[in-house]
């Protein structure tokens, strides 16, 4: 029975029934040790009725090794995991060390979570439950929550308990506090001495493992009994009343805490402690023994037992497990023992460390690769290698996105460099060790907004290494720079341009590519092209290309970068590139916005938005809010726009230009002239591509509150870059202004002699038909004005279709009735995405791999979405046009 629960029992009664009834949900249960998260962990199994249950608990111990976590939890059903999609298959047998692993994404393993839980759905509903959370590997607990926040229609109840500070973003989250005074009297129970009763209840503060350990060890002597501490030492008192014998079992129970009896077992031999001696503890409800694994009562009675190993004992008992550990599977919790047991610089058990690293790294367990390679540096007998394994460290917390540690470990392992040569140390890899730590230290600063001393760092690096590697340090740098400004950048250019890369590097076609195009003389070289090159020389796609794709929108490169940013994202979606698609997907939809796919793009950004706050990449999460305001902006949309724009400013990362421009042509499409005009003047004629193209709206506004010179400066670097391009529309947008800067008809005719882009040449055709309106030729107005409103219309850019349809009334001709929405606009982003795959014969298992989805959600999508369309099956899809 529970006490003072109720409302706890009700979250996880309604979490259980969404699973019952085909809905999925997860919770985390959070709170101090001993609060009562595993009985409420014990109340959701046992109302789970016929549900399939699979539980797991974190140990501490393998906090380090990656994967570990995850791998107790999955075994049992392991068996299902040739039902998922090839590549997920793979990726989580690498994880578990059952296949050779393979470059990919950590998070291809959270993709594998996700489609093995809602295999096992399949079945019927599915609960998992995971106590002592905190103590999963990172690699684990990325992996676990990135299903957590896919989840959806599966039929799956997750619940993580956790000690805090442990936090889960995206999952909901059940605080546990103490029981009220009631409850936790009632819990205490009678037959306790007053005083010690009343004491207990003060001190216990509403814990319940406090309210039923005290009472036997409270002292009579009126000692305050700090609450962990006091229930580890009641547990403590428990244990010194066995055996000797008993004891030693239980210590080296508890250093090796994966509860493997075997292991116990053959390690304890060597103090003459066997299975036997196990009794009395199990007798007392210290442990229990099952299936060959020792579980201890509570964490804090194994806690307990571990802190009271004498430190003579603790190396013992260490050395012990480590010699027990003998199998081929066993090197990296050996290696792990044998660091616990080094009394000083130890450079065999080093060397073990760095393995056991490498291999954690290969399985891209990044997080505990950086523990441990720092841990192989603290233990290792040479300066050169501890330098060495500190930039390992380093080079792996960064892949972790532990950007606090990667620092730390970088100015260390710089630190020891600067000891080194100090010394007169004259090693040929201390260059090249340097480098790679200005790198991480570098990429750490970036990613904190630290631009200039990141941009500095990587400048000043990439003169110390060779042609490839500086090659890598200055696409970087150049990255910064386009943050900071066009003098940082002209300079990183120039500074690439003095690189001697062979020929056959990899990444030479795209070195060419980005000095010809950013240093702005003739016509920017084909992007196209240069992919292909790139590829044929071995580029690693898509992550050496991703920056290509930037640049060419920048350089007025749409339609190329469309299809190459296309190819580059299902290419990450075949090889599992989950990170690198948040910028793809960015690329992409900006070049879906400027062809008039406004609704591709907001699906495109809309997926990309989620991959982001997925993956933890605030800068991306941040520029594609910018982005989506900016559509929500053509649709005169206030709430989201602003909910957008503020989203994205509020974080206070680089970037956020798209959305200034937003908020600008926002204030434009309703009508604030001035307020367009005060947001877009101050960013118009930059680099970017929003300070770019935003130049046409600047001069729009600028024009129409009657001074045009506040555009003149921004208009003229316009031009420039326009006539740069080489592209018909961009030519047509500088007619279109200088229409207006001049007052000048044949600007305008001009301007719809060329082919243009479906919004700006709609916008065009309604300043034109404003034009002739103003002047009296009324007659001449209406078929733009009708041009201008369909395409508004077709686009659901509503304040300008009300602008046009105002016109065409003035021009005394009436607006013809707005069409009904079409089909595709009464499906949500993800519903179009699922329907065009299915549409083109996907299965669900296919639709789901290449979206990061579960089957079953595939499938919930399509159920709501074939009533919207009136079709009944996915075989009806055909008949409908997807495309807009």
């Amino acid at each position: 029975m529970l006490y003072g629960r109720a409302a706890e029992q009700a979250v996880i009664d309604r979490l259980l029934a969404d699973s019952r009834a085909g809905r999925s949900g997860s919770l985390l249960v959070r709170g101090e040790p001993g609060i009562g998260k595993t009985a409420l962990l014990e109340y959701a199994a046992g109302s789970a009725g016929d549900m399939r249950i699979i539980r797991g608990t974190g140990v501490e111990s393998e906090a380090e090794l990656p994967f570990a976590g995850l791998n107790l939890l999955l075994r049992p059903v392991f068996d299902r995991v040739e039902a998922l999609p090839e590549q997920q298959e793979r990726a989580l047998r690498a994880a578990f060390g059952l296949a050779s692993a393979e470059a990919g994404d950590r998070l291809l393993v959270g993709l594998a979570v996700l489609s093995l839980l809602s295999e096992l759905a399949e079945d019927g509903p599915l609960l998992m439950l995971v106590d002592d959370a905190q103590w999963l590997d990172r690699a684990s607990t990325d992996a676990l929550l990135f299903a957590a926040r896919r989840l959806d229609a599966e039929g799956v109840a997750l619940i993580l308990a956790a000690r805090e500070p442990f936090t889960a973003p995206g999952m909901a989250e059940l605080p546990v506090k103490g029981l009220d005074a009631s409850a936790a009297a009632a819990l205490l129970g009678a037959g306790v001495d007053p005083v010690v009763r009343y004491r207990v209840l003060a001190e216990a503060q509403g814990n319940p493992l406090a309210l039923i350990e005290l009472p036997a060890a409270a002292p009579a002597d009126g000692t305050a009994l700090p609450l962990t501490r006091r229930v580890q030492d009641a547990f403590l008192g428990q244990v010194r009343q066995l055996p000797e014998a008993t004891q030693g079992l239980l210590a080296v129970a508890a250093a090796e805490d994966t509860g493997d009896l075997a292991v116990v077992l053959r390690a304890a031999a060597g103090f003459g402690d066997f299975l036997e001696d196990l009794h009395p503890a199990e007798s007392a409800g210290l442990i229990r023994v099952d299936e060959g694994i020792v579980t201890f009562r509570h964490p804090l009675v194994r806690a307990a037992v571990y802190q009271g190993i004498p430190p003579s004992l603790r190396l013992a008992v260490h050395r012990a497990l480590a010699a027990a550990l003998d199998g081929p599977d066993d090197a990296d919790r050996r290696a792990w023992h044998l660091a616990m047991a080094a009394t000083g610089p130890d450079e065999e058990v080093a060397a073990e460390l760095e393995r056991t690293a490498a291999r954690a790294s290969g399985r891209n367990g990044y997080a505990a690769a950086a523990t441990t390679y720092e841990r192989a540096a603290r233990l290792s007998a040479r300066p050169e290698s501890q330098a060495r394994r500190l930039t390992l460290a380093a080079e792996t917390a960064a892949g972790a996105g532990e950007l606090e540690r990667a620092g730390a470990f970088a100015d260390q392992g710089a630190q020891r460099l600067t000891t080194l040569t100090g010394e007169g140390v004259e090693e040929a890899g201390i260059p090249a060790l340097r480098a790679r730590l200005t790198h991480v230290r570098a990429t750490a600063d970036f990613l904190r907004g630290s631009l200039r001393s990141a941009h500095e760092a990587l400048l000043d690096g990439a003169t110390t290494v060779d042609g490839p590697r500086a090659a890598r340090m200055l696409m970087q740098a150049l990255h910064t720079a386009w943050y900071i400004g066009v003098p940082e950048l002209d300079r990183t250019v120039v500074t690439l341009g003095t690189l001697d890369l062979p020929a056959d590097d990899p990444v030479a076609p795209v070195v060419e590519f980005l000095i010809a195009t950013l240093s702005r003389r003739g016509t920017p070289p084909s992007l196209t092209e240069m992919v292909a090159r790139a590829r044929k020389a071995g580029a690693d796609s898509p992550r050496d290309l991703v920056q290509a794709c930037g640049v060419g929108l920048a350089n007025g490169q749409d339609e190329e970068v469309g299809e190459s940013a296309a190819s580059l994202v299902a290419e990450a979606r075949t090889l599992g590139n989950i990170a690198v698609l948040p910028t793809l997907l960015f690329f992409l939809a900006e070049a879906e916005l400027f062809h008039g796919r406004h609704r591709d793009a907001l699906t495109t950004a809309t997926e990309g938005l989620r991959i982001a706050r997925d993956t933890g990449q605030r800068q991306w999460a941040s520029q594609t809010n910018s982005f989506l305001a900016y559509l929500a902006a053509i649709e005169g949309d206030d709430e989201r726009c602003h909910a957008f724009a503020d989203e994205a400013l509020a974080d206070g990362v680089a970037g956020t230009q798209w959305a200034t421009w937003a908020l600008g042509v926002l204030d434009l499409g309703h009508g604030r002239v001035e307020a367009a005009l005060s947001r877009l003047g101050p960013m118009a004629g930059g680099h970017h591509v929003s300070e770019t193209r935003c130049v046409p709206d600047l001069v729009e506004a600028a024009v129409r509150l009657g001074a045009p010179e506040r555009a003149a400066e921004a208009f003229a670097r316009y031009r420039e870059w326009a006539g740069r391009t080489g592209q018909p529309w961009a030519e047509a947008l500088v007619l279109r202004c200088r229409a207006l800067l001049e007052d000048s008809e044949d600007h305008f005719t001009a301007a719809l002699a060329l082919d243009g882009r479906p919004f700006e040449r709609a916008r065009t055709e309604l300043l034109y038909g404003e034009w002739l309106r103003r002047t009296r030729r009324k007659s001449d107005a209406r078929g733009h004005l009708r041009a201008a409103l369909e395409t508004f219309e077709r686009l659901t850019a509503t304040p300008w279709a009300g602008r046009a349809r105002a016109e065409l009334g003035a021009t005394g001709s009436a607006a013809p009735a707005a069409p009904a929405p079409g089909l595709l606009a009464r499906l949500t982003p993800q519903e179009l995405q699922i329907v065009r795959l299915a549409a083109r014969g996907l299965s669900n298992r296919d639709i789901a791999a290449q979206l990061f989805l579960s089957p079953r959600t595939v499938g919930y999508h399509l159920y709501k979405a074939y009533p919207k369309l009136g079709v009944a099956s996915r075989g009806e899809l055909g008949t409908i046009t997807l495309s807009n």
